[in-house]
């Protein structure tokens, strides 16, 4: 009998073990396929086959990396920092992870938590060039300047030909107020890539401040023939005419400035300053009121969508969305009759009678959660967002796997300012296999 034991647990222990095994292969089958995915730029069906080897190996960090990476060329920056947590809570010194999580957060304006990300990845790997100009840019961000000035300082000793980081630190040294010293970094980006039009307008900027008119202006001459839309480029020239008293030329650049950027106030200025040495008088007391209206206006103004998805957006969003309208085998209740029903109701405008029919549904079975989902989208259309949420939560707790009730939920909380869990719920609705999601994260999540 002991023997008999013996051999049951022998076999037993085989059999788990040749399940974990096939198992392990099953997950580095998808987790390879990702990758080849990842390289070929298909990051949705690369993001799927990680998901995949998740499932089969929940417990391997790499795949949550990559995935967060796919997440993360999808512009799903929320859904990317939740794989990267994974991912460092199993690994926790993988530096790469905690640059990543860093690039994300920082994408989502989070630049203190950006950081402190970028900060462990140098800790872990000290030459990493990328970490410490991610963290010069945060630093930055957060007007950390000289901070900021010695991580970008630290990348060019790394990588002395950087031209993303030579521009950075110039811009860096600008706000130091070191005009000189940022006249030698855009000079050398404009070395190393003379199509560069921001480094001549950089440059131009900088001149502008030091005095040197006219170098200034062949500078933004460059910056405009490279750039013809840049504002900005337009702006300093004509303050660099006005003063080599070229008020007429001048003119003519605020005139432009002004119509790439209906607000610079700055530029209104200017052109008033130019039209009174015109003659101008009218003119200039006009363009004079403007940037003092423009500079002391109120834009705040209380809106019921206040987030970047309005009103109109919204219906257009969620009207995209096809209900689960398929047919059941009717049961003894007949919730089935009443939700068909309210489709077809819905579809004549009948929305009174759909809701009523709807309830009815709800009510001879509780968990029906596509009569709850498309109850949610009926209430949204009608302008009760609360409602709606609570519709879609209910569906959600029914089927948590309901990846459409996860994007309409997201697109409703965004439409009314909670842009956070907004677009943390269309991550996971573009985790559980919906597309659409991936282009509204792109177009209001970043």
């Amino acid at each position: 009998m002991f023997q008999y034991y013996r051999l049951l647990s022998f076999i037993f222990c085989v059999l788990l073990s040749t399940t974990i095994l096939q198992a392990q292969q099953t997950a580095a089958t998808f987790f390879e396929t990702g990758i080849v995915k990842s390289k070929s730029g298909d990051f949705m069906g690369a993001l799927q086959a990680f998901s995949m080897a998740i499932g089969a190996n929940p417990e391997n960090a790499p795949s949550y990396y990559n995935r967060g990476l796919a997440k993360a060329n999808l512009k799903d920056h929320r859904g990317a920092i939740l794989d990267y947590d994974r991912a460092i809570e199993l690994n926790g010194k993988d530096a790469l992870a905690y640059l990543s999580r860093g690039v994300s957060k920082s994408k989502q304006d989070d630049h203190r938590a950006a950081l402190m990300d970028f900060s462990r990845a140098i800790e872990l790997a000290p030459d990493d060039v990328q970490a410490y100009y991610y963290r010069g840019v945060s630093r930055s961000r957060l007007e950390q300047y000289r901070g900021a000035l010695q991580d970008f300082s630290k990348t060019i000793e790394l990588d002395p030909n950087n031209v993303q980081t030579l521009y950075a630190r110039g811009i860096t040294k600008q706000k130091l107020d070191d005009y000189a010293g940022s006249l030698a970094d855009f000079s050398k980006v404009i070395e190393l890539n003379p199509k560069r039009a921001q480094a001549y307008a950089g440059r131009g900027a900088s001149l502008v401040q030091l005095g040197q008119y006219q170098k200034a202006a062949e500078d933004l001459n460059k910056a405009i023939e490279l750039a013809p839309e840049d504002g900005e480029s337009f702006y300093n020239r004509g303050f660099a005419k006005s003063k080599l008293e070229d008020y007429k030329s001048a003119l003519n650049d605020y005139d432009r400035a002004i119509v790439l950027e209906a607000t610079n106030y700055r530029a209104f200025y200017g052109r008033a300053f130019c039209r009174g040495k015109l003659g101008d008088q009218r003119g200039a007391i006009q363009d004079y009121n403007t940037a003092i209206e423009i500079n002391n206006a109120n834009v705040e103004t209380k809106v019921v969508y206040n987030g970047k998805i309005s009103r109109a957006v919204l219906d257009n969003l969620r009207n995209a969305v096809q209900q689960k309208n398929i047919i059941d085998a009717l049961s003894t209740e007949r919730s089935e009759a009443y939700f068909n029903r309210a489709i077809s109701k819905s579809k004549t405008n009948d929305i009174k009678g759909a809701t009523a029919d709807l309830n009815k549904a709800i009510e001879l079975n509780p968990t029906y959660s596509e009569a709850y989902f498309t109850r949610g989208l009926i209430r949204s259309q009608q302008g009760d967002q609360k409602g709606a949420i609570l519709d879609c939560n209910s569906a959600l707790q029914l089927d948590p796997k309901y990846a459409e009730v996860y994007y309409v939920r997201g697109i409703i909380r965004h439409s009314l300012g909670d842009e956070n869990g907004g677009c943390l719920d269309l991550s996971k609705s573009g985790e559980l296999g919906y597309t659409p999601s991936y282009k509204a994260i792109s177009d209001y999540c970043n």
